[in-house]
């Protein structure tokens, strides 16, 4: 009877660590916005409160983000331009590929959010996570994501302009001002109070999680209630989905293959390709859907997200695998070259 409650609870650590909690979340609020989707006042306030807890949400970011982090990290250039080429250049290469092979057979919507993903920048806290528990460069992981993400406020928008030029999204004048309203002000507003508040955030690093977390599922749910009400749920079908997971894998596997194969061609430590693999093959849900709910029509950012939402998953469960694979090798004392020596000092 004792092997069997220990097995029992074996089977849910293990079902745990297979389906993040936050997916089952996220289908839940999509459930939610299917059945009461906000109209006409209570879309305004919902607006309203989406945009309060986006500007909160990179307040906390900027108020956490330590600047000699970032300004220790760029030393590290050759792996951080790696990373930058694999986010900003590969990824929107292979976008385009996918786009135009297998384009026609989606949505116009889902077509145009497979491309969006791919012009994302990386995430932070999984990158590191992963490259934490993979035994790799922790303190370059925390840079190069965090440099990701500070860029990728300015270039994710002009890389839409200039490759989605018919989509409805890129830069105009009034993206332009709710970027700067929504996410650069609150984080330059944090990187202001860092001094004051940082190391209360440190103290409590769930709340801050919490905040993260709760103003994606309110972004969500303002997303797929409005493509609710416009009707543009109809127009996905189970091939559409089907299709769109086979992509998601494809690219991540494309990019997951390169960036291996270009840290260790290019003569990067262990630690060094761990963290280069990881920063390199993520993509931001938490950064994309706040500037996608700017960037594209209201109605049609339902269906544009739905893509970085399962890719979200993918990563995940893929980067686990590997992270654990990494972290069995052998220890071994790393050789760390002067610039990896001054990010671990």
């Amino acid at each position: 009877m004792h092997r069997g409650a220990e097995a029992q609870s074996l089977s849910m650590s293990s079902l745990r660590r297979l389906i993040d909690p936050y997916l089952l979340m996220l289908i839940a609020t999509v459930a939610i916005a299917a059945v009461l989707p906000a109209r006409g006042q209570g879309a305004v306030v919902a607006e309203w409160v989406t945009t309060a807890a986006v500007a909160l949400l990179f307040f906390l970011y900027g108020a956490r983000l330590s600047p000699a982090a970032i300004w220790a990290g760029l030393s590290h250039w050759r792996l951080q331009s790696t990373v930058f080429v694999s986010t900003f250049v590969l990824f929107p290469l292979i976008g385009l590929g996918v786009n135009a092979v297998f384009g026609r057979w989606l949505a116009p919507e889902i077509a145009m959010g497979m491309l969006y993903l791919t012009l994302l920048p990386s995430t932070v806290q999984s990158s590191i996570a992963f490259t934490s528990i993979a035994r790799g460069n922790v303190p370059a992981a925390l840079c190069s994501a965090s440099v990701s993400n500070l860029l990728g406020v300015l270039i994710t928008p002009i890389l839409v302009a200039t490759l989605m030029p018919g989509s409805g999204g890129g830069i105009s004048l009034k993206a332009v001002e709710d970027i700067a309203l929504q996410i650069l002000l609150p984080f330059a507003l944090g990187q202001a109070a860092r001094p004051l508040i940082g190391g209360l955030l440190t103290r409590h690093a769930k709340l801050a999680g919490y905040v993260d977390r709760g103003s994606i599922l309110l972004v969500v749910y303002g997303a797929f209630g409005a493509g609710m009400v416009a009707g543009v749920w109809a127009q996905l079908d189970l091939t559409d989905l089907a299709l769109v997971i086979g992509l998601n894998i494809l690219v991540l596997g494309l990019v997951m293959v390169a960036t291996t194969v270009a840290s260790r061609r290019l003569g990067f430590s262990k630690e060094d390709e761990i963290a280069i693999v990881f920063c390199g093959s993520k993509k931001s849900m938490a950064s994309g859907i706040p500037m996608a709910a700017i960037l594209f029509p209201g109605h049609a950012v339902s269906l544009i997200v739905l893509p970085l939402m399962l890719f979200h998953q993918i990563q995940l469960f893929v980067c686990a695998v590997l992270a654990r694979r990494y972290a069995e090798r052998p220890e071994a004392e790393p050789v760390p070259d002067a610039a990896t020596a001054e990010l671990r000092a």
